[in-house]
């Protein structure tokens, strides 16, 4: 018996088919060993000795794998044929090894692209050895991950509170969207003018044509500049006689498009069916694991993550089929295409994605695929099958054109195109612009040179230039992939993690930072800029490449790396929280203080009129405060709001009429917090009072009378049928509510706290008092997922005024934005509890030195299994560091 081991179980159920009897297909359920997430994982001073853990809900798998394996006659690791199934592949390996399960059953490694029959039976004739230079490089970027991560990323805690955290690639790919804002933020606009001549043949054909020249000068785009200009070009050319002077006529070729690779199939899913690159994955991976089809799971992709963009044989030959029989032999080329990848870094190792089988047409797997696996499938196969065809053939005309005016010689051109022949056009275009598919598709008249034409209208049309365009999630990965920035396996991930840490945000499909992303940014630039360099990352990335060939050693990579690296790390020890905001105040000016409309000092504090703004961080992150604090208490949010392109858009004070009460002005001014009211100004030290909005209330939308509502809050509803006690609404820290004495119950969605009756208020009321106090009982309401399985204690997951979390024991883990609380499962939680844990460095070392340490004397922890003593002695050694006043205050902050 020979056991296969895979990754999925979807796909070791379909294998053990395709081999049947002899064979016992296991899945590993992806990796099954990480580094922990603490200090220490990755030991520099030690040649990077790496610590494994192995995950927690792998146990009981690896033990099934174990004990199968001590009585097989062989092992076969066939996990997926990247360099994660590598690595994955290895880790099994080295786990068997350490549990004693091989004896001298040989092992071997295969790799199919796809999960059919024939592909699957293929890889098992050709055995291999697992390729140590691909785990190689695996090993070394999960430490260089891992050394940035967990290196930077307290510095961050320490210098910048409100940050989360750092990453080589995260990092980069951050920078990339806040450039583009700080270019939109700059950006100067210009003003140019168009000029164009409505002409028409002697037979009464017309077309456009547009100024190019005057007087032997080429004119460009943004050469007309002023209307004055513009009216001068517009008499001379309405007095102008006009004739032909050339026409050239050359045809042209317009091929066709690689199959898709990783990035290119997520670009386009993006422009075409609106699917972000994590959701293309996720779906590209079930048609890759595959569907029933007459009662057998069948592949209907090949593998999804690959810079190849190559085909196999026997596909190109399938395509160039299909394509004879559905349009005609005039669309298959003479010679079969051969692709190369233009991608920096490119490791065309594997073939492009494409259909297993490119005779099964998208509406033949219609009926058995959910509708975005359908429209995924039709674009794989529609590329695939476009990308073998025939060329189009195009004509491309340009038509000079003399205008001669009294003293002045001015040129037009007209341009056309057309498609004389379709080809892979009548398949398959790549997402364009309207502009794009006007220009091609522009015709000209028939022309000849010497032929005059007559003037039907002469157009001017003032233009102003634009910024460039905010990256969408696509044009993200683009740019990524050109720069050589990660690798197409992790750009999805790398988008996920940008939102889940509210760096980045997605507005009409546009990438915009916040101001966290933004902050984070302005100080890797300031203090470690080399490492957030667009060239440096991507030499990195080559030299990983190299690892991966053979031809670098990947430890002498990371001393090179890690020599430079701790020595900027300890450059920033001893900088002082003002030095810092300095450096980013003075980065961040276009951002946080851009020029004024009235040309006023946009840094004069609004409230006090002598104080200078400045940028300020407290607790919960940073925010502009004046300088004459704390006699002006001035404070608003890092940025001025932006409009759609990129323009300021006035968030100061605005009034909106006066208390007819105490005849003070009432104005919506923006804080940290978000919007709020305000009655009057400060006074003799006194606060004015003060009202937040509702949740979905718009600065924009609050009139005077509402105004004075929210601020004569808490007001009394009436009186408890009860207790005769009364019974007041208002607003406060979570939001609106109605309290009877010592019980608050918050107001829901569809409450308004103006206008909210006495029966309304006495069921929200009652409804509390019997669910108990928030804090206490009902905190420990949440449900319960299980024990943890290796610190023992409950797990749950519960609702929280920040949103859903997990908790165990003291650890309090919020789920990400994409998590569902009611599908949160106890591996998920486990997982989020212990990054949580390792997130925190000060924190979990105290518990770990006493409640913690009793804990896994009972219960061992997750195994262990490359440990090393001195690691061991050195983790000992920090744990009373943990109790030091200093640490405990670090601690604080980095929370």
């Amino acid at each position: 018996m020979q056991v296969v081991i895979v990754e999925s179980p979807a796909k070791a159920k379909t294998i053990n088919k395709y081999l049947g009897p002899g064979y016992e297909v296991i899945a590993s359920y992806g990796h099954v060993r990480d580094l922990p997430a603490k200090d220490g994982s990755v030991d520099p001073e030690h040649d990077f000795h790496m610590l494994w853990d192995v995950d927690p809900k792998s146990q009981k798998r690896l033990s099934d794998i174990a004990k199968a394996v001590r009585g097989a006659d062989g092992l076969i690791l066939a996990t997926d044929p990247d360099r994660e199934g590598e690595a994955i592949s290895w880790h099994v390996l080295e786990v068997l090894k350490e549990k004693r399960a091989l004896k001298d059953q040989p092992v071997s490694r295969v790799v199919f692209n796809a999960i059919t029959k024939q592909a699957v039976l293929e890889a098992m004739k050709n055995p291999r050895m697992i390729d140590a230079a691909l785990v190689d490089a695996y090993l070394a970027r999960r430490a260089l991950d891992y050394l940035v991560g967990f290196t930077l990323s307290p510095v961050l805690w320490r210098k910048l509170p409100g940050a989360r955290s750092a990453g080589r690639v995260q990092s980069v790919a951050l920078r990339l969207v806040c450039d583009r804002e700080r270019e939109i933020e700059t950006f100067i606009t210009r003003e140019y003018w168009s000029i164009a001549a409505r002409l028409a043949t002697p037979r009464g054909d017309e077309f456009e044509a547009r100024l190019v020249g005057a007087d032997g000068k080429k004119i460009t785009r943004l050469d007309v500049g002023t209307s004055e200009e513009a009216m001068a070009f517009r008499q001379a050319l309405e007095s102008s006689d006009y004739k032909v002077r050339s026409v050239e006529a050359k045809p042209a070729r317009r091929h066709p498009y690689p199959p898709f690779t990783t990035s290119t199939l997520q670009q386009e899913a993006s422009r075409k069916l609106g699917f972000a690159p994590a959701i293309t994955m996720r779906i590209a991976q079930r048609l890759y694991e595959g569907v029933d089809i007459g009662g057998e799971t069948v592949g209907l992709i090949t593998y999804m993550r690959t810079d190849g963009v190559d085909m196999a044989p026997e596909a190109i030959a399938s395509a160039r089929s299909v394509i004879g029989r559905d349009y005609g032999d005039r669309y298959v080329p003479s010679v079969p295409r051969k692709y190369t990848a233009k991608a920096k870094n490119a490791q065309e190792a594997h073939e492009a994605v494409r259909p297993t089988d490119l005779g099964r047409r998208p509406k033949d797997v219609l009926r058995l695929l959910e509708g975005d696996q359908a429209k995924l499938y039709e674009l794989i196969w529609l590329r695939t099958i476009a990308s073998q065809m025939e060329s189009a053939e195009l004509e491309r005309t340009t038509v000079d054109i003399d205008a001669v005016a009294a003293g002045r010689a001015l040129e037009l051109r007209a341009t056309g195109q057309v498609v004389k022949f379709d080809g892979f056009l009548t398949l398959y275009r790549e997402g364009r612009d309207d502009e794009e598919e006007d220009e091609e598709n522009r015709r000209l008249p028939a022309l000849t040179a010497g032929e005059g034409l007559l003037n039907k209208g002469i157009k001017t049309d003032q233009h102003f230039t634009e910024p460039p365009p905010r990256y969408s999630e696509a044009s993200l990965v683009k740019r990524m992939e050109e720069l050589g920035i990660g690798r197409p396996s992790t750009y999805a991930s790398v988008l996920a993690v940008l939102r889940d840490r509210e760096y980045v945000r997605l507005e009409k499909r546009r990438l915009m930072p916040e101001d966290k992303g933004r902050l984070v940014t302005a100080f890797l630039e300031s203090f470690f800029e080399r490492y957030v360099e667009y060239d440096f990352t991507a030499d990195l990335e080559e030299k990983l490449d190299k690892i991966s060939a053979g031809e670098l050693e990947w430890k002498d990579v990371l001393r090179d790396f890690w020599l430079n690296f701790a020595a900027a790390v300890g450059e920033t020890k001893d900088l002082r929280v003002s030095e810092v905001l300095s450096a980013l105040d003075e980065m961040l000016t276009a951002h946080i203080f851009p020029p004024k409309e009235d040309g006023t000092d946009p840094r004069l504090c609004p409230n006090c009129g002598n104080g200078r703004l400045s940028l300020k961080v407290g607790k919960f992150g940073a925010f502009i405060g004046c300088s004459n604090y704390p006699e002006c208490k001035y404070t608003r949010p890092l940025a001025v709001q932006s409009g759609e392109n990129g323009e300021a858009v006035d968030t100061g004070p605005r009034v909106i009429g006066t208390d007819p009460d105490s005849g003070l002005e009432v104005t919506v001014r923006d804080g940290r917090f978000g919007a709020y009211l305000q009655l009057g100004e400060a006074k003799d030290g006194e606060k004015p009072k003060r009202s937040s909005l509702p949740k979905g209330l718009a600065p924009a939308d609050v009139d005077l009378e509402t105004a004075l509502g929210l601020l004569s809050l808490p007001r009394e509803i009436g009186t408890h049928p009860d207790s005769g006690d009364p019974i007041l609404a208002g607003i406060g820290r979570f939001g609106p509510y109605v309290q009877h004495g010592k019980t608050y119950a918050n107001l829901d969605a569809e409450d308004d706290v103006l206008s909210i009756g006495i029966n309304r208020a006495v069921a929200l009321i009652a409804d509390k008092q019997n669910k108990g106090p928030g804090r206490g009982r009902g905190a420990q309401g949440g449900r319960e997922l299980g024990a943890h399985p290796t610190l023992g204690g409950p797990i749950t997951v519960r609702p929280g005024r920040f949103g859903a979390y997990v908790n165990h024991g003291k650890v309090n883990a919020t789920l990400p934005k994409s998590m569902v609380p009611e599908e949160v499962t106890l591996e998920q939680a486990v997982e989020l509890i212990t990054a949580k844990a390792g997130s925190t460095p000060a924190k979990p070392a105290r518990r770990s030195a006493s409640a913690d340490g009793a804990t896994k004397a009972k219960k061992p922890a997750a195994k262990k299994t490359t440990a090393s003593k001195s690691a061991a002695t050195k983790s000992t050694a920090k744990k009373p560091a943990a109790k030091k006043p200093a640490a405990k205050k670090a601690a604080a902050k980095a929370d």
